[in-house]
């Protein structure tokens, strides 16, 4: 450890990340400006730290880096993020469903399409711009949820 903090080497290898994610997420606020020695290298805090393993285990969830930000914002204003969190996650679950209900249905149309596909190579050719397997048939319409 540097005389009041710890290098940024330090601190990336502690948090499991690389020095140029660190400069990176003091770029874009997530990170606060870091203090500087009397030789101008960063010099960080254990909250830092602790705030980058935050943020991974965050991106772990599937939070992006602006939600962490408000997240962390929330927190340095001495407000409790948790309100905020749980809104979040709930959204993002939804989001899920119906992504989850998009692939059925992308699954479903693609299971159909070489079901046609192979019927018609049975039979007779059709004639197509490019392949007679898309051209020939339409999806199905997404499925409300």
């Amino acid at each position: 450890m540097a005389e009041g903090g710890f290098f940024i080497g330090v601190v990336a290898a502690r948090a499991g990340t690389n020095p140029k994610t660190i400069r990176y997420y003091e770029t874009i606020g997530l990170l606060p400006n870091p203090r500087r020695g009397e030789n101008r290298y960063r010099l960080y805090s254990q909250d830092v730290v602790e705030l980058l393993a935050f943020i991974k285990k965050a991106q772990e969830f599937g939070f992006t880096l602006s939600e962490i930000k408000e997240i962390v914002a929330l927190r340095r204003m001495g407000r409790e993020p948790c309100v905020h969190v749980r809104a979040l996650l709930e959204r993002k679950i939804s989001d899920l469903e119906q992504m989850l209900d998009d692939l059925v249905t992308l699954k479903e149309n693609l299971k159909r399409l070489l079901a046609r596909s192979q019927k018609r190579e049975k039979r007779r050719r059709i004639k197509a711009v490019i392949c007679p397997h898309i051209e020939g048939i339409s999806p199905e319409p997404k499925r409300q949820g």
